[in-house]
């Protein structure tokens, strides 16, 4: 665990729990425990105490992007508002931001609910312009949210955004009240604890190496045992290209993140950032950094590993960590020279039309969720409670919102895939050098 980053670290001891052995039967098995599967659960066991419900994971809560995340609980919905309607249309558009700004809230309650200690601040957001285009893609942006009748959006010009956080870069900001920032290993981990609390069964160490299905059962086999369950969830998100069910729904990018040391007041005075705000840029290949409570700077984004096939190992990469530490001074020039304690990376889930999707598997009796693009600490908390009502079979309006049970576009088989996603970056990365000048 210490290998993957400095959440873990701050986040205490933690011994996970048993693999499955033997023999086990559930009314709903969930595969993956991450932020989806752990959510998920926690609501079916509120909504229906009796259920058996139990969790599998390959490897410990929150191995994938639940743990590596930056900790931004933020209203983005997929890639962009505007692609949003242009796949999607306007009216699904503000649906899916007023989603999102229930959702933040949600994170709220459920950190106040079970008293899970994750660090969360309530910070604001910022998307900052790094360059003339860039204000004028964002103002379009906020112009085309307020077309939409979405409030709590402003646009701050470049002398406002200076006051807040001080760069030589800024030239203005989309500003967002709605933002939490928390420790992400924290809170899967509380997820977790209120969980099994309520009741559901987890099992760390346990991958799924075949799932079977007949029209009674759904069989999960795993390297020491077999769980046979009526329903199933599949949670596995960036993982799902490895679940025949799902295989084709989304794929895994990689994106990395560097840490400081802590920051003394002397280096951050000429910032300011007394707000301590979390930041996006405006970019294709976002950067996002924000301050950690003993104030280190976190530095994400930029540029993304695409893996072909069914590798998962590119959770390392010294090229993109080098331009990461290499974008920290331009952004904030009193912190060059800063050494840098922690480099990591993780995937996130990404579909074909860069939003997310959940929905029922062929009948009523499985149900997936993927598709995150890296903004779903927000997103796949409050996807459990429509995972829930799918599950448990209720029409609700939240199983009516647009991207439930949607056609999801299927990314080619290899080597296909794999050229397709390097095509698809190289764009983004081309478009990004033009508009960064």
């Amino acid at each position: 665990m210490q290998g993957i980053g400095y959440w873990w670290q701050t986040a205490g001891p933690y011994t996970p729990n048993p693999p499955l052995v033997g023999e086990e039967t559930a009314d709903v098995a969930i595969v993956g425990a991450g932020f989806t599967g752990l959510s998920a659960a926690l609501h079916l066991k509120e909504a229906e105490p009796g259920l058996r419900v139990v969790v599998l994971e390959r490897a410990f809560v929150g191995y994938g992007a639940s743990g590596r995340n930056a900790g931004f609980a933020m209203t983005l919905f997929g890639l962009t508002l505007s692609l949003t309607a242009l796949r999607f249309g306007r009216q699904a558009a503000a649906e899916a931001h007023h989603y999102m700004e229930r959702a933040v809230d949600y994170v709220g309650e459920r950190i106040a609910r079970h008293g899970i200690a994750c660090d969360a601040e309530r910070t604001g957001f910022l998307r900052v312009a790094t360059s003339a285009a860039y204000v004028r893609r964002i103002q379009k942006e906020i112009e085309r949210a307020h077309r939409l009748g979405l409030e709590g959006i402003e646009w701050l010009d470049e002398a406002a955004v200076q006051e807040q956080v001080n760069s030589p870069l800024y030239r203005g900001a989309w500003w967002e009240p709605r933002c939490i920032l928390l420790n992400p290993v924290k809170y899967v981990r509380g997820l977790k604890q209120a969980a099994e609390a309520a009741g559901a069964v987890i099992h760390e160490q346990t991958p799924v190496a075949r799932i079977e299905r007949d029209a009674a059962w759904f069989t999960l086999r795993t390297p020491q045992g077999v769980l046979r369950a009526r329903k199933l969830v599949l949670a596995a998100n960036a993982y799902s290209h490895l679940l025949p069910l799902v295989r084709r729904k989304q794929v895994p990018a990689f994106t990395y993140i560097v840490l400081t040391e802590p920051l003394d007041p002397e280096r951050l005075a000429p910032i300011g950032w007394r707000n301590r705000q979390g930041i996006e840029d405006a970019r294709n290949l976002v950067h996002y950094y924000r301050l950690t409570p003993d104030n280190r700077l976190l530095m994400g984004g930029g540029d993304v590993g695409v893996p072909f096939g069914s590798r998962m190992d590119l959770d390392e990469n010294p090229r993109i960590f080098h331009e990461l530490e290499a974008y920290i001074p331009r952004v904030f020039p009193s912190l060059r020279g800063a050494r840098i304690d922690h480099r990591w990376g993780g995937p996130v889930s990404v579909t074909v039309d860069m939003a997310p999707a959940l929905g029922y598997l062929g009948d009523r009796r499985a149900v997936y969720a993927l598709g995150c693009i890296g903004h779903g600490v927000a997103l796949t908390t409050m996807n459990g409670q429509i995972v829930r009502d799918l599950i448990l079979e209720r029409r609700t309006e939240l199983t009516d919102l647009f991207f439930v049970n949607r056609r999801v576009l299927l990314w080619p088989p290899e080597p296909i895939r794999f050229a397709v996603g390097h095509l698809i970056r190289g764009y983004m990365r081309l478009e990004d050098r033009l508009l960064d000048r």
